[in-house]
């Protein structure tokens, strides 16, 4: 058991940290979104799921997605497993 913790010390000692999204990333993403879909409930989910599933780099990129801009080509799988992932979350009966 000590060899699994020294093990999973290890790794997150030689992966950088990711930083979460901030506090006012979340509130952009609940804004944007309630722009769009005005629903309180799911909108709030999303902002809460979003600071959970994904970095504050990529909040940055699913901010901008959400008014209109482009995914990057090569963002589009992680992108794609984000929305689903969140729609799991926060969308559980579609």
């Amino acid at each position: 058991m000590k060899f699994v913790a020294g093990l999973a010390a290890l790794a997150l000692m030689t992966v950088p940290a990711l930083a979460a999204p901030t506090a006012e990333q979340k509130a952009e993403f609940h804004a944007v979104c309630m722009g769009i879909a005005q629903d309180e409930t799911l909108c709030s989910c999303k902002a809460d799921a979003a600071m959970t599933l994904i970095d504050e780099r990529f909040m940055a990129m699913v901010i901008a997605a959400m008014q209109g801009g482009s995914v990057p080509q090569d963002q589009y799988s992680a992108y794609n497993t984000y929305v689903a992932k969140s729609n799991q979350i926060c969308k559980p009966n579609y």
